[in-house]
């Protein structure tokens, strides 16, 4: 079965969300419609409508205040638009522009054949100005998740991976955050998740590395 077809008979069996963007089969004329969550049970008819599920790259890529979207896992996707799709290909399209490789990988971890990038291995990887993020520290890493990923950072991704294979991230908002926007069943959401550390962290590390680094000369000298 391919992706767009497991990706059908998802929706047939009840999912209805992702992220912040609802599913919704056999409407506004077309085999399935996608509009931002908030926009869903207002009149669809009066969003802006699109037919091409490339247009779902042009919105996911600039928020409504008009800064770029680094991470497609930002809690900042603009409303007003209505997406309608022919196919199961042409909505498997339309999500991996949204959130690109999401579906594939809730497939993947409902098989139990995610693969999962640990921090220091991610870390460990950094080559050139980003190398020195390896130096970070363990107490820094875990104070770095609190203070860049999960809900209350606008990152709605669940964290898959931990420092290494036996050190977990401690307990936090971005540790427990599911990876399901809204009020919903959980049965009827494909969640976000967050197979390794996204560039932001690495970036973030990187600087957070810096200042550890810098504050040990001080205490030294």
């Amino acid at each position: 079965m391919t992706l767009a077809e497991r990706l059908s008979q998802a929706v047939a069996n009840g999912i209805r969300r992702i992220g912040q963007i609802a599913i919704l089969p056999d409407t506004a004329g077309a085999a399935f419609a996608l509009c931002h969550i908030d926009d869903e049970a207002g009149d669809l008819a009066l969003l802006d409508s699109h037919d091409d599920p490339a247009a779902a790259r042009t919105i996911s890529t600039w928020a409504d205040d008009g800064h770029y979207r680094f991470t497609k896992g930002e809690l900042t996707l603009k409303r007003g638009w209505l997406l309608r799709l022919s196919s199961a290909d042409e909505l498997r399209q339309a999500l991996d522009l949204f959130y690109p490789a999401n579906v594939g990988m809730h497939f993947a971890a409902l098989d139990g054949r995610l693969e999962v990038e640990q921090l220091r291995d991610k870390l460990n990887r950094q080559t050139g100005m980003y190398r020195f993020a390896r130096n970070l520290s363990d107490a820094g890493a875990q104070k770095l998740v609190k203070e860049v990923c999960g809900p209350g950072h606008c990152c709605v991704k669940n964290i898959l991976w931990g420092l290494d294979a036996t050190t977990p991230l401690e307990d936090s908002e971005a540790s427990r955050f599911d990876g399901v926007v809204g009020d919903i069943e959980r049965t009827q959401a494909i969640p976000l998740r967050c197979r390794e550390a996204c560039n932001h962290f690495v970036a973030e590390a990187r600087k957070a590395s810096k200042a550890e680094h810098d504050a040990k000369a001080a205490a030294a000298s």
